[in-house]
């Protein structure tokens, strides 16, 4: 059918939501927007046009209110349609996902403005995860609402048995978080949804490249009734692109779903994570033959019972194992490391005309047993020789409302820590939002959070690092207010915050001629800053490049102020200052399609430089850019994809001393068996 342009007058806006076979009839030869989504939600979703026989009838000038399912987020503590979150989210879907050339999560958020991500090796060896000027450990990170965190350190909060054809869609809310993600939630959380509803009963997929790199993952679905049930199996490796920069990755992740009468349902998910890689530079450019092993084991049963009153019942248990070599294949400087974390959720929410109105109550158990971490065992097990536990306790309370055009909600966490015997904190949130015009939307939030310092803040003590086991929690405050506007075309939106941090943790140093760094609670440190971007829908008005063209522009800058007094930071003060990045996806001839894939980023602060393994002084970070390029070809249920990454051979660095990869080049062949 040839393409036609719409008029303004033929949009419908779908305002309440429903699962009725005729809604999809009221779209046709229209365009069709969401309606009640949050002024500053989903700044990724989609406005797509569908087109069939003519409706009769006189086309309004107003908007038509119809019902359609709409995306579901967790912006609360409870997945709900995205239209009812105030709270600012971030949605990147399985389509984008699809689109992009990576190799793995951390590469995936590199195009995202407002995340910061330092990578010390290529395709998610390890990579440490920022939101908002937030370090590494300060943000939540949870697999379908299974809060996974790290209790050990940050750098391991990825190590998750994930593959990228399990993603569903990854939701980024940014600012403080405790209310929705618990305590740890200190600047921002991920959550990533995997795919619940197989959409294919195999899918596999090949691919290889320059550095011996070499990969494959495969994905089989099947429902048997009332069940479904999917098992996902990735292993990736390569030679390195630099000395000592080989790995070898494992993913294994089971699925499985029980639907029960009306709504309800249970899900349970077990996985397996494998690294080991060489870590060269990774913690001291003084060692550059560092050698890393990682294992994850991780379970979970979740439930969801009722409509009106609905309960959900979580079961977790996760289990990392890690061993560190400071010199490759040497019993030198050897640490091994395993930590549990152990927790249970039981949420209640109630649905009535006045909103929903959700309590729930958390109880997660951390501990390590180590060969240096932690606190001298009586008994001493096996290789270990340290332990040491907490247990954090949280009772939620919160409320959400919805009104026409307002949409708003408020609640309050208590937080329990055995670090702190004896003392309850409270971190209240509020979020708001209006929509004065149908197509613009005004929000605003004032959250607070907390974090607990992590194992290695407490007890690292080496050579070159002395820990504090007197850390008390960070807490933060935010506030931030946002602008978005949508229309057929495209989409916009801006956002302002401020972020007040108290007894920031940091390994930092008083003078550059010390030899080792402390783990300190800093006073303060305090960031503002602005978010913006704009995405067109290009096919509006360029058939050409195809129905799914789109181009995205977003940019982030920050700035951070503290109280110090002149302290050299590791990590907390080298701030990412600018990001700006771009994404364009077109077609370029029939089945073939091209995604453009720019970013440019300032880094603030210093680090130390080392020449010939010594210390030369310290040096501002270089901003840099990179633009990275993915060809897909469809033929039939084939796809052949070539990513170059890296095209214009850019020397750069996320970590000082670690340089990352030069121009890549991969290739690789999927298959989808359809149902």
């Amino acid at each position: 059918m040839e393409q036609k342009h719409l008029s303004p007058r033929g949009v419908i806006r779908f305002k309440r939501f429903i699962r009725k076979r005729y809604a999809v009839f009221c779209s046709m030869r229209r365009v069709v927007t969401i309606g009640v989504v949050a002024g500053s939600v989903l700044t990724c979703m989609h406005v797509s046009t569908a087109k069939a026989q003519t409706i009769t009838g006189e086309q309004q000038q107003k908007v038509i209110e119809q019902a359609l399912d709409e995306v579901m987020v967790t912006a609360s503590r409870l997945e709900a349609p995205a239209g009812q979150a105030a709270k600012f989210v971030t949605v990147i879907t399985k389509e984008q996902v699809e689109r992009a050339p990576v190799r793995s999560i951390q590469d995936l958020l590199t195009y995202v403005s407002n995340v910061d991500v330092i990578q010390r090796g290529g395709h998610g060896v390890q990579s440490d995860i920022s939101i908002r000027g937030g370090s590494h450990d300060q943000n939540a990170v949870l697999l379908n609402g299974v809060n996974l965190s790290n209790p050990h350190t940050g750098h391991y909060s990825f190590d998750i048995p994930i593959n990228l054809s399990d993603i569903e869609r990854i939701e980024i809310i940014h600012g403080p978080s405790a209310l929705v993600y618990g305590a740890g939630a200190f600047s921002g959380g991920i959550n990533i949804i995997t795919k619940k509803k197989p959409d294919s009963r195999l899918y596999a997929n090949v691919e290889g490249g320059m550095y011996a790199l070499r990969g494959m993952e495969t994905r089989g679905a099947v429902e048997t009734g009332v069940t479904s049930h999917s098992v996902s199996v990735g292993y990736h490796a390569s030679e390195g692109y630099i000395a000592n920069s080989d790995y070898h990755l494992y993913n294994i992740l089971w699925q499985s779903r029980i639907h029960l009468p009306e709504t309800s349902k249970i899900d349970i998910q077990l996985g397996y994570n494998d690294k080991q890689y060489g870590a060269n530079t990774f913690y001291s450019a003084k060692y550059p033959n560092q050698y890393e092993y990682t294992g994850s084991y991780m379970g979970s049963v979740k439930g969801e019972f009722g409509s009106t009153l609905k309960i959900v019942p979580i079961l977790y248990w996760n289990r990392h194992h890690d061993q560190f070599d400071l010199i490759k294949g040497s019993d030198t400087g050897r640490n091994f490391h395993r930590n549990d974390t152990y927790g249970g959720n039981l949420i209640f929410m109630y649905s009535s005309l006045l909103g929903n109105t959700s309590l729930g109550g958390e109880v997660r158990k951390e501990d390590i047993m180590s060969s240096v971490l932690g606190k001298p065992m009586i008994a001493p097990h096996r290789k270990y020789k340290m332990y040491d536990s907490r247990v954090n306790t949280g009772i939620a309370l919160e409320h959400t409302l919805s009104l026409n055009r307002f949409a708003a909600s408020a609640g309050i966490l208590m937080n329990h820590t055995t670090l702190l015997k004896g003392k309850y904190e409270f971190y209240p949130s509020v979020n708001a939002s209006y929509r004065p015009l149908d197509e613009l939307r005004v929000s605003a939030s004032w959250n607070k959070s907390t974090r607990m310092p992590t194992f290695t803040d407490l007890y690292y003590t080496t050579a070159t690092h002395n820990g504090n086991d007197g850390l008390v929690p960070e807490k933060s405050e935010a506030f931030d207010m946002g602008l978005k506007y949508n229309n057929y075309f495209f989409d916009a939106y801006l956002t302002g915050f401020l972020l007040w941090g108290k007894n920031m943790i940091d390994w930092v140093k008083e003078n550059p001629e010390e030899t080792k760094w402390a783990s300190w609670n800093l006073t303060k440190v305090n960031t503002q800053g602005i978010e913006t971007g704009v995405r067109f829908r290009l096919s509006a008005f360029s058939p050409f490049l195809g129905k799914q063209s789109s181009l995205a522009l977003d940019y982030m800058r920050m700035r951070q102020t503290s109280d110090t007094k002149n302290l050299i930071s590791k990590y907390t003060l080298n701030y990412l200052r600018d990001k700006f990045t771009v994404k364009f996806t077109h077609q370029i001839g029939n089945n073939f399609s091209a995604g453009w894939y720019f970013r440019f980023q300032k880094r603030m602060g210093t680090y130390e430089k080392f020449v010939n393994l010594e210390k030369t002084g310290d040096e501002p970070f270089p901003s840099f850019s990179t633009l990275d390029l993915k060809l897909n070809y469809q033929y039939k249920e084939i796809i052949f994809n070539l990513s170059l990454n890296n095209l214009y051979n850019t020397t750069y660095f996320d970590l000082g001393n670690i340089p990352q990869p030069g121009f890549w080049l991969t290739g690789g062949i999927s298959y989808t068996l359809r149902k």
